[in-house]
């Protein structure tokens, strides 16, 4: 797994991408506190020909989030966060990302 930043320095967001291999699944998406952990199309990353997924959400920079993949049904934490984060209704840790 994987993220990429690119700071815009037109506008104070980061574009944020997400790279998660899973040749095997049929579904990926990213939630977290800045989508409301709703998956819905805007955080469905896009299956590549190499079996990866991969798409790029535009994020407020100057800004921490909690986030987990959903792969298939199962959340996953990024292996690659800039950190973790308990959280007690989840009842473990979340990724985090800091912009």
């Amino acid at each position: 797994m994987a993220i990429s930043k690119q700071y815009l320095k037109t506008r104070p967001v980061c574009k944020v991408t997400f790279t998660v291999p899973a040749e095997e699944a049929a579904k990926v998406a990213v939630v977290g506190d800045f989508n409301n952990w709703k998956a819905n199309k805007a955080s469905s990353l896009k299956k590549l020909k190499n079996g990866s997924f991969k798409g790029t959400l535009e994020l407020p920079k100057e800004s921490s989030y909690e986030f987990k993949y959903i792969i298939d049904g199962n959340y996953v934490n990024e292996t690659e966060a800039d950190g973790y984060k308990w959280n007690d209704y989840a009842g473990g840790e979340n990724a985090l990302l800091e912009l």
